[in-house]
């Protein structure tokens, strides 16, 4: 599928060029929303341009070039200058979560590890919270503007920042996001919605999410765009906040998982007074999307006057720096192959070719990722002539493309990635009666979206054994079981090489439940 080529322009304009544009014109640019209010809190251009200025002052005084800077911080202003000062210094961002939780605090842990940043950047009231902290803490609110502070001379080709999948706490992959792939996603992802700087981009995705960041802090300065977002907990607390936010800023380009979009219709039935008929584009990707979602979604907010060709589903991933197809102005379309379950297209690419190879998607562009993160060997994720291997079953039907499954064993649920070995890791610490390497998680689909799943090993299965592996997953994970299946160590599937055969023990699952995706 070969489109438009990305303009040279855009691939030789540094990222910090267009910030310096922007910062001529006198008007909005970031704008943080707060609960209860809600309360508006807003940054005009000539406002970040001297935050990122004294953002880049500051680092430059405890690094060398090429050195990393960590951000866990709150979902705020901070966060935004905070990114943006670090590319400003030319320096190599590592955009992470707040320290808060046994799990976050954990890969936190883990990405300090494996990329060594020579600061964190973080909020006032996170300071002391920080594990395992690099010799350098900032706090962000006392960081002073600068009026003067000029920015790093870069190649294009150099690391931007590390886009850290979100799954493993036990072996990140921090995908190396280039400044040339940086701008070639930003490109990429405004030409399905037809982006101008007039375009509000909205929403509450994190930023440490390769969608939250490109949508909402790369793509503005791309555009010179405002762009307005909440936190995800304040989604979480109110799904209908989302939609209150598009109603509030006309001409909204917005992006989510496919679990929001579920959570939004279910809550619409208490929504008021809104008009949706402004809202250019909901992008809903990220993860698996579903026919019976999309229905649903559209139902719902019909008769608020969302467009149907609003809701566009999307194609990405991190090693893509986000984007790899959308539909366009087309909407959603629907289609179902030889009397089977409905599929959602995904729609076609921009800026970057596609292909499929023994069922596998395949993409080339210039926003891949050049690799991971102190990992020479690009054998497992690139092929030989360069193109990207995701690991995802797909076909191409009229010019769209259909995601089919997944070759790769990585587990999605409410757009978060979780790591089967993760997950098994857990189970087998959960309770001495679980044979350890006789675990299996995996992905599991029913009406309900994707879950997760696991086949241990037990040679005494009771309630306690149940009920401590359940909790462990919860706390460990923040993630319920869908289904947890006790058997003798020796009937877990195994490979000819003794590893666990997650797929084996997925189908057995499926067979021994009369049922089958």
């Amino acid at each position: 599928m070969p489109p438009a080529d990305v303009p040279d322009e855009v691939l030789t304009t540094p990222f910090t060029d267009y910030l310096l544009r922007n910062a001529a014109v006198d008007r909005p640019a970031f704008t943080c929303r707060t609960f209860p209010g809600p309360a508006d809190h807003t940054l005009t251009w000539p406002e970040v341009l001297a935050r990122v200025r004294g953002v880049a002052r500051e680092l430059r005084r405890h690094t060398r070039p090429g050195d990393r800077v960590a951000i866990a911080a709150r979902q705020d202003l901070g966060y935004v200058v905070a990114f943006l000062g670090t590319l400003y210094a030319g320096l190599v961002a590592m955009p992470l979560s707040v320290p808060t939780g046994r799990t976050n605090r954990a890969r936190l842990e883990a990405a300090f590890a494996d990329a060594t940043p020579a600061v964190c950047l973080t909020s006032k009231d996170l300071l002391e919270k920080i594990p395992s902290p690099p010799d350098v803490v900032l706090a962000i609110e006392d960081i002073a503007p600068d009026a003067a502070e000029p920015p790093a001379e870069v190649a294009m080709t150099d690391p931007a920042y590390l886009q850290y999948t979100s799954g493993s706490t036990r072996r990140p992959a921090g995908a190396v996001i280039s400044h040339r792939a940086l701008v070639a996603a930003c490109w990429q992802t405004t030409r399905c919605y037809h982006g101008s700087a007039s375009t509000h981009l909205a929403g509450w995705v994190p930023f440490f999410h390769d969608m939250g960041l490109v949508l909402l802090i790369g793509t503005p300065v791309f555009l010179g765009a405002r762009s307005v977002f909440f936190t995800p907990m304040a989604f979480v607390r109110d799904p209908l906040r989302w939609i209150r936010l598009l109603a509030d800023f006309p001409g909204a380009v917005t992006a989510a998982p496919n679990f929001a979009f579920d959570l939004a219709a279910a809550a619409a039935g208490e929504l008021e007074d809104v008009d949706l008929s402004h809202v250019n584009s909901v992008l809903n990707g990220s993860e698996p999307v579903r026919a019976a979602t999309v229905e649903a979604f559209e139902r719902a907010f019909a008769p608020f006057g969302l467009p149907r060709a609003a809701h566009k589903p999307c194609y990405g991933l991190a090693e893509a720096t986000v984007f790899v197809t959308s539909a366009g102005d087309e909407g959603a379309t629907v289609t179902t192959f030889d009397g089977g379950e409905p599929l959602v297209s995904v729609g076609r690419p921009y800026g970057q070719r596609l292909r499929i190879v023994d069922e596998e998607i395949q993409v080339s562009g210039p926003n891949l990722a050049d690799g991971y993160w102190g990992r020479p060997d690009r054998g497992d994720t690139f092929t030989e002539d360069g193109w990207l291997r995701t690991g995802d079953l797909g076909f191409i039907h009229k010019g769209q493309l259909y995601v089919a499954g997944r070759l790769k064993d990585l587990i999605i649920v409410d757009g978060r990635n979780h790591y089967p070995q993760d997950v098994e890791a857990t189970v087998e610490a959960a309770h001495p009666g679980i044979r350890a390497g006789r675990v299996a998680a995996f992905a599991v689909q029913d009406e309900r979206g994707e879950g997760v799943a696991v086949v241990a090993g037990c040679a005494s299965p009771d309630d306690d054994v149940e009920t401590a592996v359940r909790r462990a997953v919860s706390a460990g994970h923040d993630l319920p079981l869908r289904a947890l299946w006790l058997v003798p160590p020796g009937e877990v599937p195994r490979t000819s090489s003794g590893k666990v055969s997650r797929a084996a023990a997925r189908d057995r699952w499926w067979g021994e439940n009369g049922r089958h995706d």
